[in-house]
């Protein structure tokens, strides 16, 4: 009985061709063997840039500065340390489908200016995003209070109140938001932004989407700067708070570089200039 090599041989010189030789020969399983590994390799390869897309559209996505990471975080403090360790225990609690699904999460950073709060909190997000793809937005609370209200001038023309609603749905259903700048240089929202604000944390939580608040006040003024109403929301959430304190860590002007002040006021001497 012919093999199928005797087979294709014979096949070979009927079509003038020549005779396939012994090194040139693999067999079926082999062959399929080859061909499912360079296609599972073509699949890796094409899953890799894939996701390096969705990744690289989700930090376009998310306002946040590319500065802000771990990597170039001085942490020389105990207030800082703390709050890095409890951070990185926040990332890695992403790791368990049970606790994303058990509820919303929510991280509270208060404390001194200059502390490094909105640094931690962009790392956090950056680190969610390389991780678990997870969707990020960074806003200050300004800005939205800003385009909320202006979205009430109905005789604008740049659309400003449809730019909003898109706005205010792209927070509801963005996987983690970050809010800074809660209450900047200790303000008190009024009423009407409060009730917005406790409503969208609030139905956020019933979505079970996690957030970071980053203000400058201590929890017993935060109460009263952003209103019990939507005070009461956040402490609906499972809260994580980071509590910061100290100098402020940016560099620059400071008090000891500043000129000295004479001690007579500056009055005006007339023929100064000649």
């Amino acid at each position: 009985m012919e093999s199928i090599k005797d087979r294709i041989n014979s096949l070979a010189r009927a079509m003038g061709k020549p005779a396939v030789t012994e090194d040139e020969y693999i067999d079926y399983k082999t062959l399929r063997t080859q061909y499912e590994q360079q296609a599972n390799a073509e699949v890796r390869q094409r899953q890799l840039r894939s996701k390096k897309d969705r990744i690289a559209e989700i930090h376009g996505r998310s306002d946040l500065n590319p500065k802000w990471t771990f990597g170039n975080l001085i942490e020389d403090s105990e207030d800082v340390i703390e709050a890095v360790s409890i951070a990185q225990s926040f990332i890695a609690a992403h790791e368990d489908p049970s606790w994303r699904n058990a509820g919303s999460h929510m991280m509270l950073f208060y404390g001194d200016y200059g502390r490094g709060k909105s640094h931690i909190a962009g790392a956090i997000a950056h680190q969610l995003i390389d991780q678990y793809e997870i969707s990020v937005l960074y806003r200050q609370l300004s800005t939205l209070q800003e385009m909320r209200y202006f979205s009430y001038d109905f005789s604008a023309q740049d659309n400003i109140g449809q730019k909003f609603r898109a706005a205010h749905q792209e927070l509801l259903e963005v996987d983690l938001l970050v809010l800074d700048e809660v209450c900047v240089n200790e303000t008190v929202l009024k009423k009407n932004t409060q009730s917005w604000l406790g409503n969208l944390l609030r139905q956020r939580l019933v979505n079970k989407k996690n957030c970071i608040l980053i203000t400058n006040h201590n929890l017993a003024e935060l109460e009263h700067a952003i209103g019990r109403y939507c005070f009461e929301s956040i402490k609906e959430y499972d809260t994580y708070r980071v509590r910061f304190s100290g100098p402020s860590r940016r560099g620059g002007i400071s008090s000891s570089e500043a000129e000295p002040t004479s001690s007579a006021p500056l009055r005006y001497q007339p023929n100064q200039v000649r």
